[in-house]
């Protein structure tokens, strides 16, 4: 009885409580709103909107462990110039929304370059920079090699080339800006 007396006490000060009431309230109206600006959002004008803001705004991280590293630094120089394409190197990964892998991966790397990857902001890109980011390259058949970045993180751009040349991660950016157009805000999952 004594149990029963005090669960009917909490309940009587918890409908008394205008506070409690009102956050109950809130919380079954901001659930409906979530979906309400979700199906709003990603109708046509406000989905391209957002849609361009991240595409002339990628921030990318550069892993680099090979000779491609000369080429994204030829591609952010002043005669390519990546930032006409809205892309600006920036320190941190949790601000990053792509990432550039570049070179030769170990097994080793490619535990790191997931647990990067996994600290990116949402939405995050992947661009495959040079042969050996792509296949191994020429140490393909190593012991200690990954066979590729599509092995340990989604890939969305390859950039073929032993070095590619900076014209190429050009495109291969000028790609990645396409899919994100296309894309939708929120994705289905």
């Amino acid at each position: 009885m004594v149990v029963e007396g005090s669960l009917s006490a909490q309940r009587t000060a918890q409908e008394e409580d205008p506070v409690a009431t009102l956050a109950e309230g809130l919380s079954i109206w901001v659930g409906k709103l979530s979906d309400l600006v979700k199906r709003v959002v990603d109708t046509g004008p406000i989905r391209n909107v957002i849609n361009w803001a991240r595409m002339y705004s990628l921030w990318p991280v550069n892993i680099t462990t090979a000779c491609c590293s000369a080429e994204f630094g030829a591609a952010s120089g002043a005669r390519h110039d990546l930032e006409r394409f809205g892309v600006l190197p920036i320190g941190s990964l949790r601000q990053s929304d792509l990432i550039v892998i570049e070179g030769t991966i170990t097994k080793k790397m490619a535990k790191r370059l997931r647990m990067i990857y996994d600290q990116m902001a949402l939405p995050r890109y992947v661009i495959a920079m040079g042969d050996c980011a792509m296949s191994g390259g020429l140490f393909h058949d190593s012991y200690s090699i990954v066979n590729g970045a599509h092995e340990f993180v989604p890939v969305d751009v390859y950039v073929p080339g032993c070095p590619p040349r900076p014209e190429a991660l050009e495109q291969a950016i000028i790609m990645l800006q396409e899919k994100i157009r296309r894309s939708k805000v929120y994705e289905q999952g």
